[in-house]
């Protein structure tokens, strides 16, 4: 069994006071090169870790770290989300930590702000962001920087060089694996990449997408689709993707760039002069009920839950541990069918 070491054991075995060692694992006070030499050389030989847990317990400094959550009752793709934060707060429960989420309305700019101001008046150590509305969550970041508070983002990326970690998926690329499953299971035709109530909030998220799909034929030799992009808006989505139907009979494959991908499926579903392939995002249960039926092909799993828990957790690790964030964590991203779709579902 590995020897613990105290302060008094490594003070004997460097031949300075138990003051000095303190100082030196403490990082206070002044210690004189050579005995700070010492120190270091017996740490090194008993490859010394110290304590980082047992010590913030000492100091009974209580960490607290806010998430700021779209309302899953209004939009329920943030759902899972509630899992991945309830498994952190589980996993940390011994510590002193308090992890809190607010709600906000995703459709209105007001409610993410006034949202904010509450928690910035907490002035908690760290926030972990689902950012929607661009432009005010660069401002209201530039407000926690200004208070020290560190800033995890996750699902959308945002440009500000005061966010310290992004937890999410390379968008570009999953557009590029979107394309290799139309381009798998159509052959040849047209294909309409199809972006649902797409607003300046979630523009950049689709586009990456559209971009990373639209390289991938681009760089495709002798490619015999063409490619047509529908911007549809609820609550004509229905007599707007019938009437584009009826007027392009040619087409094969739909690439839907949200997780909406359930209101195109119902259409198609009633749409029987032939097969129309769909790849969309996310398991939400409108989708995985028409994923089961055969009227979606794939969908891309975003793995909410798990960008919600490795956002916390890089937070929490960094405050007990002191390890450091890392500036992106990107998943996997998931192809999910029919076959395995169950087992996504847990």
């Amino acid at each position: 069994m590995d020897k613990k070491y105290t302060i008094k054991d490594i003070a004997k075995l460097a031949g300075v006071s138990k003051g000095t060692v303190d100082r030196v694992l403490h990082k206070r006070g002044k210690v004189s090169p050579a005995a700070l030499d010492k120190v270091n050389e017996v740490l090194k030989v008993i490859d010394y870790e110290p304590n980082l847990i047992a010590r913030n317990l000492k100091n009974n400094k209580i960490y607290r770290i806010c998430i700021l959550l779209p309302d899953p009752e209004i939009d329920p793709y943030w759902r899972p989300c509630l899992n991945g934060i309830d498994d952190a707060v589980k996993e940390f429960k011994a510590y002193n930590l308090v992890i809190e989420t607010f709600y906000f309305n995703p459709e209105k700019k007001k409610s993410f702000l006034k949202t904010n101001e509450a928690v910035l008046k907490l002035s908690p150590d760290a926030v972990l962001l689902a950012p929607l509305f661009h432009k005010e969550t660069v401002d209201v970041i530039e407000k926690y920087h200004s208070l020290n508070i560190i800033v995890n983002t996750f699902n959308n990326q945002v440009e500000s060089s005061f966010v310290k970690s992004f937890v999410g998926q390379d968008l570009f690329r999953s557009g590029r694996v979107a394309a290799k499953l139309i381009d798998s299971i159509t052959g040849n035709g047209q294909i309409a990449i199809v972006h649902i109530d797409e607003t300046y909030k979630n523009a950049i998220h689709m586009q990456e997408k559209e971009r990373g799909f639209r390289t991938y034929f681009d760089e495709k030799e002798n490619s015999a689709y063409t490619i047509t992009t529908l911007k549809l808006k609820n609550p004509n989505v229905e007599i707007s993707f019938n009437t584009f139907l009826n007027e392009n009979p040619e087409v094969t494959g739909i690439f839907v760039t949200t997780s909406k991908a359930y209101q195109i499926a119902k259409i198609i579903s009633d749409f029987k002069s032939k097969k129309i392939r769909v790849v969309g995002y996310d398991l939400i249960d409108e989708n995985v009920t028409y994923l089961n039926q055969g009227v979606i092909d794939f969908m891309i799993h975003q793995n909410q839950k798990r960008q919600a828990y490795l956002g916390i957790t890089s937070l929490v690790e960094h405050f007990l541990f002191q390890k450091e964030i890392p500036e992106m964590i990107l998943l996997p991203i998931d192809i999910v069918n029919a076959e395995n779709a169950e087992y996504y579902m847990v």
